[in-house]
């Protein structure tokens, strides 16, 4: 079962604006937040991107927390049986990320690159099936693996989300926790996190840290008034500990 945080949600008014909000929510991995359509298929695979330049700002990281952000991040490719997408995951251990469900749907192959522009071989993958998240395995060690914090957060805390927007350069992005609510594209799983801090396609799978670094929660969609959704950690902590929440994903055949 998944354990809720606390009810603390923002006044009637900003929830309904939320509620309306919400509707026009997309998710964030691939070329466009949907309902757009995606782009057409390239006709090559780009290499690997080569290490990024460090972001210039911390957001709202101590010291110890950024350089812990800039370690865990990964940027993931996807090479679907007709699309090329990207998107963002974090290391939890040696050899395992986390990541959004919809970042690794209808893959053939997966390619996970570091913060310093390694390539780590993805072996498998799995997906839950009650949020939006899922499971990559990796053959070479990860640099770093985060703390999960052992709530999550309330409203008006401080945030970071660390990621790849569009596959792109590393960015640390700072925003508050502005409200809790029922989750909008999975209603049976309860509340997630709102938060102001922007993102884009290819940020979905970043990390939330708090002030100190440690993960509370996961990225996974964005609205048209630049509120981004989170999994929060509770679930992720839940989902975790229970052996069949996630099932092995079927690589796609063209």
């Amino acid at each position: 079962m998944i354990t809720r945080g606390r009810r603390r949600g923002a006044g009637r008014g900003d929830v309904r604006r939320l509620a309306g909000a919400a509707l026009a929510m997309g998710l964030l991995a691939g070329c466009s937040a949907l309902p757009a359509m995606p782009d057409p298929v390239p006709t090559l695979v780009e290499p690997s991107i080569p290490p990024a330049p460090a972001p210039s700002s911390s957001g709202n990281l101590s010291p110890d927390g950024f350089d812990t952000a800039q370690r865990i991040a990964v940027r993931i490719r996807n090479i679907g049986c007709g699309a090329l997408s990207t998107g963002s995951g974090f290391a939890i251990d040696d050899h395992t990320v986390i990541t959004n469900k919809h970042v690794v749907a209808d893959t053939s192959t997966l390619q996970v690159s570091t913060y310093d522009g390694r390539d780590v071989t993805a072996n498998e993958a799995a997906t839950a099936g009650l949020a939006d998240l899922a499971i990559v395995r990796t053959a070479e060690t990860l640099p770093a693996a985060p703390a999960l914090a052992d709530a999550d957060a309330d409203i008006g805390d401080a945030v970071t989300v660390v990621g790849y927007p569009l596959g792109r350069t590393l960015t640390v992005t700072p925003g508050h926790v502005v409200a809790r609510h029922t989750d909008p594209l999975n209603e049976t799983l309860g509340e997630v996190l709102v938060t102001d801090a922007p993102v884009e396609p290819g940020s979905s799978g970043s990390a939330v840290l708090d002030a100190d670094g440690r993960v509370v929660g996961v990225v996974y969609a964005k609205d048209q008034n630049g509120h981004s959704f989170v999994v929060p950690v509770s679930t992720l902590r839940s989902m975790l500990d229970d052996d069949t929440a996630f099932t092995p994903l079927t690589p796609c055949t063209s």
